[in-house]
């Protein structure tokens, strides 16, 4: 039986679920265009991204970062004595800086944009349900970001273990703590941890950390936490989990694991579980719109992110192509200009992705392994960092690498960077691949002296 729709019903040009973002930034781009939105979120605006994601962890890795600065001060000549850290207040501080950007993005919606905080349910393509109300709408855009997977692992239901939120709020350290998942969620925690004088060990099932990412360079930052004291565990899968008891009784995790070695146990004080994410489908009507999805389960979209369905959009990690929060914002640029009429298209052939390692590593356009796996041609430039006078002005005893992927006619296919500020000039690539220049026509921007940036220069 269907669904009663309420009489008393608000109309708008764009209904929203979802306020991360996409959301956020669906919202205020149709509002700023004139067009009447609502937008649902049932917890707080910014999403995970904000609220418990990219914002949070950046900055306890800066608190981490900070504090391994002045550890080492005296490679640049400052002497710092008794060094320390309050877990309690940079988890304070991080708090504080969740705070003010929840309210910046609050503030910027106040074009044309109703917020609404509750749980949406879609009744059709034009009617969307919170609470006792019933929203109409012309257009509604998909934003309901993604969540944490836990896999099925046998025990999993009897140990206490953490996810990245569990992580984000422990004001105590532990002891030691077992990362099961080295992709980027996983080595920016175990890099945290590892700073503030935490036993970790990484487990990951792949033969490298970092999946997706250079190869080569996600093999070298591996070796520089290995030399700091992290434990990895590569082709290694977990088996089962269990409880243990201390010397001194204190409760811990036993993980068992098989690998080409044959099958052992890691035991930790804690256990953070770090495998990756997938798209939030359920619990907000989906099935009452049935949009055509792909191969892997993922709402299928064309180039203005329209669905199967007409005037339903979806963006972010919905679509399965990149949970990125900026690839989640691109997405809804698109998605509002295609409600416009303006001419426009989503583009993944420059899609950064960082992580916020100490030192960072960034990447944007193909790998080499993803190349290879196409069957294009290419060609490698690498060069060491201290090819950057700026970058060993600021890097006492460090170093990374700049690695170009070059095509047969000297287009730049991919670029990839180990060392800091990794994530701040990986942009300068990202327009290169982007806009298919070529090596020549890239050297022919003019970079500041001295920069960092200017390694891809030198690389050319």
């Amino acid at each position: 039986m269907q669904k009663s729709i309420n009489v008393r019903t608000m109309k708008y040009q764009i209904a929203i679920i979802g306020g991360g973002p996409a959301g956020y930034t669906a919202a205020e781009t149709a509002g700023k265009a004139g067009l009447s939105v609502v937008l649902f979120e049932k917890r707080s605006l910014g999403g995970v991204c904000l609220n418990e994601g990219c914002i949070p962890t950046k900055t306890l890795l800066y608190s981490a970062k900070t504090y391994d600065s002045a550890r080492h001060a005296s490679k640049y000549a400052v002497n710092v004595s008794e060094v320390s850290f309050d877990l309690p207040k940079i988890i304070a501080r991080k708090q504080k800086v969740v705070r003010k950007l929840v309210l910046g993005v609050k503030g910027k919606l106040t074009n044309n944009v109703t917020i609404v905080n509750g749980e949406a349910s879609i009744v059709d393509k034009n009617h969307v349900l919170c609470g006792d109300e019933t929203y109409e709408c012309d257009n509604l855009l998909l934003c309901t970001g993604s969540e944490t997977f836990i896999p099925p692992i046998p025990g999993i239901d009897t140990v206490p273990y953490w996810t990245h939120r569990d992580a984000l709020d422990n004001k105590e350290l532990p002891k030691s703590l077992v990362v099961i998942g080295g992709g980027v969620i996983g080595m920016e925690f175990a890099s945290f941890f590892n700073s503030l004088g935490v036993e970790v060990t990484v487990i990951e099932m792949l033969d490298e950390i970092l999946g997706g990412m250079d190869k080569e360079l996600s093999a070298m930052l591996r070796a520089e936490y290995a030399k700091r004291g992290i434990k990895f565990m590569l082709n290694t899968k977990v088996v089962s989990l269990d409880g243990s008891t201390g010397e001194n009784g204190e409760t811990q995790v036993r993980v068992n694991y098989g690998n080409a070695e044959g099958t052992g146990f890691s035991v930790a004080e804690k256990l953070l579980m770090s495998v990756g994410r997938r798209p939030v489908t359920k619990g907000f009507g989906l099935e009452n719109l049935n949009p055509e999805k792909t191969e892997r389960g993922n709402i299928r979209v064309d180039g203005q992110m329209r669905t199967s369905v007409t005037g339903v959009y979806a963006c972010g990690d919905l679509t399965g192509f990149s949970l990125l929060a900026h690839t989640a914002v691109r997405e809804a640029e698109v998605a509002v200009h295609a409600v416009l009429g303006k001419k426009d298209c989503m583009s993944y052939r420059a899609i950064p992705g960082v992580v916020y390692t100490n030192p960072e590593i960034a990447g944007v356009g193909d790998t080499e392994e993803a190349l290879q796996k196409k069957g294009i041609p290419y060609r490698t430039v690498k060069l060491p960092m201290a090819y950057s006078g700026r970058f060993v002005a600021e890097n006492e005893g460090v170093n990374g690498m700049c690695k170009l992927l070059l095509a047969e006619d000297d287009t730049v296919l991919g670029a990839h960077v180990l060392g800091n500020p990794a994530s701040e000039i990986i942009t300068l690539a990202g327009m290169a691949v982007e806009l298919k220049l070529t090596a020549a026509e890239w050297k022919k921007i003019v970079f500041p002296h001295p920069t960092v940036g200017e390694i891809f220069k030198e690389a050319l």
